[in-house]
């Protein structure tokens, strides 16, 4: 499997709007290119290290996820790079398999959670006031407790640092009330499909994000959808209520970045070689279980 990593992309010709903490975005007019780089973040910090495969997992998962969902209105044009216009195709070692081609909506500023297990922000929350986002749970509850059925908690986006939990009224008075009810329904079915098939490949999906657009007055589903950077994925087999289980992601990052003396500012220190690779292989394992396929890499 090629294990060359891409901590940034620049393509010559190609106009880049913006670099997040994983994804380069280019402008291809109307449509855009999304590329998902190997940084990975912690404490809001990009780290200075890549980890392999990561990119292209997180592309391919929201691909397979973007077909599986078929009824579900979505951005995605492609993600075969040989369906790529011939301006991208000198570009094949930066692109293939860690790209797609979208369509440009208009993103709504709300980011659509949905929690079916008690972690996070969430299980802070609800030992504070026994709510979240608004929502009054059973008393209790422990930590990663499956809820009774899952919720919505909306959250706002934010441009540096944490986004903000808000009820569904906030969530209404941003997005109007048709809108909000609308990605409701839409987050509560999709994450409720995605946590079905996980289960049968032996993944608790706990939470997930996402996100959505509009485009020519369409809702669509954008962004990335069920991958182990926007979502809680703990193995089936290893889960106990009462203690957070162990994760698809970047668990051992974190981990290892606890035990130093770093106070969660930039820079962010490098990474040790077992902690890059034990990293790596959960992404791929996510991948495997969740698609049934291997990775594709050119």
């Amino acid at each position: 499997m090629q294990t060359a990593t891409q901590l940034s992309i620049e393509l010559r010709g190609i106009k880049k709007l913006r670099s997040g903490k994983v994804r380069e975005v280019f402008d291809l007019g109307d449509t855009l290119l999304f590329v998902a780089t190997d940084r990975i973040s912690a404490f809001d910090v990009i780290l200075p290290d890549p980890i392999p495969h990561k990119g292209a997992v997180l592309n391919q998962i929201s691909a397979f996820w973007f077909k599986h969902f078929d009824n579900i209105k979505n951005h995605l044009v492609t993600a075969n790079f040989e369906e790529f216009s011939k301006e991208l195709q000198p570009f094949r070692e930066q692109l293939a398999g860690r790209s797609m081609i979208v369509k440009k909506t208009k993103p709504l500023p709300v980011e659509c959670v949905v929690r079916g297990y008690l972690a996070g922000s969430g299980w802070k929350e609800y030992q504070e006031s026994q709510n979240v986002c608004g929502i009054e749970l059973p008393a209790g509850l422990k930590q990663a407790s499956q809820l009774p059925k899952p919720i919505f908690t909306p959250a706002t986006k934010a441009e540096q640092g944490h986004d903000e939990n808000i009820d569904m009224k906030r969530c209404a008075q941003i997005l109007g009330d048709e809108i909000a009810n609308r990605v409701k329904t839409l987050s509560l079915e999709i994450y409720s499909r995605g946590r079905e098939h996980a289960a049968q490949k032996g993944i608790i999906v706990a939470d997930t994000k996402f996100e959505f657009g509009i485009i020519d007055g369409e809702l669509l589903l954008i962004d990335e959808c069920l991958t182990p950077d926007s979502s809680r994925f703990w193995p089936k087999d290893e889960y106990a209520v009462g203690q957070s289980p162990p994760s698809f992601d970047k668990q051992f990052v974190r981990d290892y970045l606890e035990t130093l003396d770093w106070d969660k500012a930039p820079p962010a220190p490098s990474l040790p070689k077992d902690v890059i690779e034990k990293t790596s292989a959960k992404y791929l394992e996510a991948f495997r279980r969740l698609t049934g396929g291997e990775l594709a890499t050119t």
